[in-house]
């Protein structure tokens, strides 16, 4: 019976479009509330930051959120949403419990919420009061409005998606791990829709659906607090989709999600969120296609805009007219806004309410609707559906294997397998003794959404115990199949068990049988499955298209007479169910019919196709089927084909003695079996075993090169052979092609990748082979990043690119100091060493290491590389300490060339030879000879410093003094502002994004890198793998010279903290201009003036590095150094982000309107040089902004002892805001600047001239 709410409103939609309300978030941000005023007296206590906690104002600030709500009604909104987004106790614990995490006290896992936060009396208090007093509040102000109006406003209670995940694992090592369990989310959902219902709720609304499961859960919940409490309210279900139209987490498609809820009957099914109108557009209109019924949708102001005074494109003109043309093409039931939407958009958005009519709800042609991430309707047009069997413990000795064995990676591999040789749906059964099912089904379960292409199909899952089927539908996003019930229990089991599958949303397959046992007869079968269906239909209201009757595939061919007629009973069963019961369709185990023939291969196979064939002309929908042991119908050998269906269709009483004969004939020929699972025919796999390893490695194909690399060894004998020669071989092209410009790096790298799993392969036998003190030939190359240096990404290509050219290369990793790498040199005989470094005290690091070379004899040559290094550095601060060769390597495609040249008997001389003269014209161009730079006096310098009128100057105030910690930041809001131009630097590929996607020479594998990074960035985003994180803060600051003293508050009274600056001093060529400092560009305090300065600390975190590593470590080079290239990206985007929220908070970052190609080329107001860089140099400056932030505490950056960051994906540095401060370089200084500097600083002139030694006037 339909509920008197859900009357009322489908009476006004079918005569009217309803107007839902706009952004809460967005409005709040209008009051411009500060910390304290969100946290009110009652939580002015809390640790942890309360600001964006926004659920909480409905019990600190109601005035607030009660004006918001009359805001939005006055607007035209016929349905205001309640402020609780956030209002479960697990979504709350964000802001009031301890993350474990970040004092190393382990996880977050279902232990910690089940010891901390599923029981917290506090957090369950505290949820229910947000959630009652929330609705409450809306309850009020809809009535006051509604009675003021005439016109009746209605309250949806918002469900939102919570901060966790039930469908991803943010364990690189563990994708079968989840933070929470379901029953978690479940019971945490159950407790807000009964807080919102008791506050005055209409409607509950499941909102913002980023985890189509968590969404399953919730959907859970409301049939579950229904049924327990006797009430029913409509439903609204709204999700967040991609621009791919995927659930943002997820990755389900539009008509997936629609088909994974459909069964809660919601009033209206919408997308909100995410996207702007002109990017949802599509996805609404097949969302509108496909949904039998209302449809929502509040789409954001577009997308993020910093500039925009809501922080989102579209004004409220804007809104309207995207809307209209929802309205107009027919599309909408319900409007409204989200991210950005203020009541002035609302208002807008409500008068195209009143111009179009509402959308006509289609009635879609009845069928089997399925779905994983993606779409399987069983339209007439799709045939029979062939339902995947080998991921079933009972149909497979191999999956049992196994999955007993706890092999669960290989047993997910069948499960792929199954869906690439084209499974619409898999069949996933644990019913085995040995198994704990439950636990089992939810362990492979969750391992499966974790592979896209096979979370993308329908899942049947299949068990006769009944905790293993509600544990497998708890697993599942989409819509799948529970196999099965029957009345064998008895039809009040069969009602439960029916509605609780109606309840998780999934197709049912029924078994014939009931009380009295298994049909074997047509008669029987027919009754048990007339009976059910009546039972399903009438009493429990299931859909008939999701009902699927097994009338029981039994064995033919068994010698018994009784058993003859099972095919043939099983064929009529199936026609009668198709003409008398309407919508249900018809499956079965198609490989019982053939079990009398176990191991005979080709009779099976006929067996198999012949039933189907038959069956399928008689209706039968669907089968669990190996599709290897399926022969073609009419290509099956005529003599056995008629044996087969002599059998199968009872033709004569001889005829299973017959089969039997001639079975045991193929037996004795030995073609009883066959191999159907060979796989596509790849031309090139027809080649000789060299030019398929060549092949292979050339285009990075891991897939063969195994068995290829075994066929490789037994015909040459030994392992190292087949290295040294078809895979050397291989790589020799790939190095050639590489040296002509035809290969370009990212390639190279994924040849390197199979090489590894070819060597990976070998060593095993080279180890068992291998005489005692026998070496190998190949040259030796090791490798470091120099001791206090962190970063390694360019280091990792210079070792790739040479072990693919043939070389032995140790690599001891980052931050290595001397000892180690002349310990690893002489232990492994290297040929050549190599020293990376990015910081600039990296360059005195490897002065170092150069001088204990020579002190300790070492006579093998030195190549050096890195960001800060040079050619010049090399020859003149280098060179001179070791006399060995040492030469600077600008990248990793000039490295081979210059290491063969070194160890060639013919090449070596004629290039040291070149390589002595130039680094003899650097020496002397170094000396002055081709230099005339000028350095006036320090005091000269000063009074001629940047000149600003504090008197007029415009100064930013801060809306609060002090530091802020964001964690986590979202990350797909830092991907939206990335600069990729330099991610394709890190691969050697020159030029500007986009533009170098089409660049002529190598557009093209710049286009394949961009793509593949893609996938990864979307698997880092999907699935956490990054946590980025950020501490900043502003106080009040006052120039003193050249230092930049910081103080506590605005009395300017208590020193915090001094940061010291340097000045320019090489003469300028316009005379009168400025010798510019940092310090110039914050207002001295004799101005009078309360000016400000900013620090902050950014980072991708380590977690992101341990995942690249977890590739390496796997041989996948290439990966890793995409995903530490991506992190990179993190670091530098998330450092943007936060400049442009700062500049927000100081005022004038409101009134901005730039792209993302204008924050690139920072063309805002206000700078944030970082120390070690040109305008501030001296990298021991990054300590002050690590004291003043309790950097390391906060956010887990650490320095290494020559202030390098690490995690290496990070940045730091400061906010200067005048409108003039502009980024400059300081260049060289003199003595005298050094002399004051180091004592302002408190600091020795040895340890000042150390840490400035590259900015000494020479």
């Amino acid at each position: 019976m339909t509920d008197p709410i859900t009357l009322e409103l489908q009476k006004e939609l079918s005569r009217r479009i309803l107007v839902l309300d706009g952004a809460m978030g967005t409005t709040i941000r209008e009051y411009r509330l500060t910390e304290p005023e969100a946290r009110g007296k009652r939580f002015a206590s809390n640790i942890k930051d309360l600001l964006n906690n926004g659920d909480i104002l409905s019990l600190t600030r109601p005035d607030v959120i009660g004006d918001i709500h009359k805001r939005f009604l006055e607007a035209g909104s016929d349905i205001i949403e309640t402020n609780t987004f956030s209002g479960t106790t697990l979504a709350q614990s964000e802001f009031f419990v301890e993350d474990p995490r970040e004092k190393g006290k382990g996880r977050k896992d279902p232990e910690f919420f089940a010891r901390e936060v599923c029981d917290n009396a506090f957090l369950k208090e505290l949820a229910w009061e947000i959630n009652y007093e929330s609705a409450k509040l809306a309850r009020q102000w809809c009535d006051r409005i509604g009675n003021e109006t005439g016109r009746k406003r209605y309250v949806a209670g918002a469900i939102g998606p919570m901060t966790v995940s039930l469908t991803n694992s943010p364990d690189a090592e563990d994708a079968g791990f989840r933070v929470v369990t379901f029953d978690q989310v479940l019971q945490s959902y159950k407790h807000q829709v009964r807080a919102l219902i008791a506050g005055g709720s209409d409607i509950m609304m499941v909102e913002t659906i980023f985890d189509s499961l968590n969404a399953k859960a919730a959907l859970v919940a409301l049939r579950e607090v229904f049924d327990e409490d006797g009430i029913e309210l409509p439903i609204i279900v709204s999700a967040a989709v991609g621009r791919g139209g995927e659930t943002m987490i997820s990755a389900q498609k539009t008509e997936a999600l629609w088909n994974a809820v459909a069964h809660a009957k919601p009033l209206a099914v919408g997308l909100n969120c995410s996207l702007g109108p002109d990017l949802m557009e599509p996805h609404l209109a097949e969302l509108s296609r496909v949904a039998s019924t209302y449809v929502s949708v509040y789409p954001n102001a577009g997308l993020p805009n910093p500039l925009a005074p809501t922080g989102f494109d579209l004004l409220p003109d804007d809104m309207e007219r995207e809307i209209a043309r929802f309205a107009e093409a027919g599309l909408v039931n319900f409007i409204g806004g989200c991210c950005g939407n203020t009541p002035a958009h609302v208002a807008a958005i409500a008068r195209v309410a009143e111009r179009y009519a509402p959308r006509e709800i289609p009635v879609p042609k009845p069928h089997l609707r399925l779905s994983g991430s993606e779409t399987y309707n069983h339209t007439d047009e799709k045939g029979f559906l062939m339902i995947g069997e080998r991921t079933n413990v009972a149909g497979s000795p191999k999956f049992a294997k196994l999955i007993k064995e706890d092999k669960l990676e290989e047993a997910v591999a069948i499960a792929r397998q199954q869906v690439e040789n084209g499974a619409p749906v898999i069949d996933v059964c644990m019913d085995e003794g040995m198994i704990d099912g439950a636990e089992m089904m939810t362990r492979f379960l969750n391992l499966l959404a974790g592979e896209p292409d096979v979370a993308a199909v329908p899942i049947m899952v299949d068990s006769s115990k009944w905790s293993v089927i509600e544990a497998g539908l708890k697993c599942l996003q989409g819509k799948g199949v529970v196999n099965s019930i029957s009345l064998k229990e008895g039809e009040e089991v069969f009602k439960a068990n029916a509605r609780t599958v109606m309840k998780y949303g999934a197709a049912v397959v029924v078994m014939a049988f009931d009380e009295q046992g298994q049909a074997a007869t047509f008669e029987e079968k027919i009754r048990i499955c007339e009976r059910a269906y009546r039972i399903l239909v009438d009493e429990v209201g299931f859909n008939p298209e999701d009902i699927i009757f097994d009338p029981n595939i039994l064995t033919v061919a068994t010698g018994m007479d009784e058993h003859n007629n099972y095919a043939v009973d099983f064929i009529n069963a199936t026609r009668w169910i198709k003409e008398n019961l309407p919508g249900a369709k018809v499956s079965g185990g198609v490989s019982n019919v053939s079990f009398s023939f176990r191991g005979n291969n080709v009779v099976r196979e006929a067996m198999h196709s012949a039933f189907l064939y038959h069956a399928g002309k008689a209706g039968m929908d669907m089968g669990i089927v190996n599709a290897g042991m399926l022969e073609i119908y009419d290509e099956i050998e005529p003599k056995l084909k008629e044996l087969v269906e002599d059998v199968l269709l009872n033709r004569n009483p001889g005829a299973t003695e017959a089969l039997i004969d001639h079975a045991e004939q193929l037996k004795a020929a030995g073609t009883q079996s066959r191999d159907k699972n060979s796989g596509p025919d790849l031309s090139w796999r027809d080649g000789t075993v060299l030019e398929r390893m060549t092949h292979a490695l050339v285009r990075g194909i891991t897939d063969y090169i195994e068995e290829d690399t075994e066929e490789a060894r037994a015909a040459l004998g030994k392992p190292l052979l087949v290295i040294e020669g078809p895979l050397m071989d291989g790589m020799k092209v790939v190095g050639e092609l590489f040296g002509a410009g035809k290969m370009f790096l990212p390639q190279v790298v994924k040849s390197a990748r199979v090489m590894k799993k070819a060597v990976a392969y070998l060593e095993p036998f080279m180890l068992a082979e291998k005489v005692e003190g026998e070496e190998d030939n190949a040259p030796v190359f090791v490798i470091a990043t120099v001791k206090g240096d962190v970063h390694d990404i360019g280091k990792n290509i210079v070792g790739v690119v040479l072990g693919c050219n043939g070389y032995k290369v140790v690599d001891l990793g980052v931050m290595v100091d001397c000892d180690r790498i002349l310990a690893a040199a002489a232990e492994h005989k290297a040929d050549i060493i190599g020293l990376s470094g990015l910081i600039t005290p990296s360059l005195d690091e490897m002065i170092f290491n150069a001088k204990e070379f020579e002190k300790r004899g070492v006579k093998t040559p030195l190549l050096i590389g890195g960001a800060t290094t040079s050619r010049a550095h090399t020859a003149i601060k280098i060179s001179q300490h070791f006399s060995q060769p040492v030469v600077h390597v600008i990248d990793a495609s000039l490295v081979v060339g210059v290491c063969n040249s070194l160890l060639s008997e013919n090449l070596r001389q004629p290039f040291l030879a070149e390589h002595v003269v130039r680094e003899q014209a650097d020496r002397d161009l170094h000396a002055g000879k081709g230099s005339s730079a000028v350095y006036i006096p320090f005091e000269e310098a000063k009074k001629q410093k940047f000149i600003v009128d504090w008197a007029t100057a415009d100064i930013a105030t801060p809306e609060s003094i002090g530091s802020h910690l964001w964690d986590p930041v979202p990350l797909a809001e830092i991907a939206e502002v990335f600069d990729w131009s330099p991610f394709f630097h890190a691969w050697e590929l020159r030029g500007v994004f986009p533009k170098i996607l089409k660049h002529e020479t190598h557009g093209e594998e710049a286009s394949k890198l961009f793509d593949d990074a893609q996938r990864v960035l979307e698997d880092l985003i999907k699935n956490d793998r990054v946590h980025a994180r950020a501490v900043w803060g502003v106080w009040p600051a006052a120039s003193t010279g050249e230092d930049v003293a910081l103080f506590s508050d605005d009395t300017r009274t208590e020193l915090l903290r001094t940061f010291h600056f340097l000045r320019q001093q090489k003469e300028k060529v316009k005379p009168g201009t400025p010798f510019q400092s940092l310090a110039d560009f914050v207002a001295p305090l004799a101005s009078g003036r309360a000016d400000y300065l900013g620090a902050f600390a950014v980072t991708a975190g380590n977690e992101v590095e341990e995942y690249a590593k977890s590739f390496r470590d796997k041989g996948d080079d290439y990966t890793a150094i995409i995903i530490q290239a991506l992190a990179d990206r993190f670091a530098e985007g998330l450092a943007e982000l936060l400049h442009r929220k700062v500049r927000r908070f100081m005022g004038f970052g409101i009134t901005e309107d730039l792209a993302v190609e204008d924050l690139i080329q920072e063309r805002y107001r206000g700078i944030r040089p970082a120390a070690g860089y040109p305008a501030c140099p001296d990298h021991t400056e990054k300590q002050a902004v690590w004291d003043l932030l309790d950097v390391e505490a906060k956010v887990g950056m650490q320095l290494t002892s020559s202030y390098a960051m690490f995690p290496p994906s990070s940045v730091s540095g400061l906010y200067f805001f005048n409108e003039a401060a502009r980024y400059f370089n300081v260049g060289k200084i003199g003595r005298d600047q050094l002399e004051d500097y180091a004592v302002r600083k408190g600091m020795s002139l040895e340890l000042a001239e150390k840490w400035l030694a590259p900015n000494l006037e020479d």
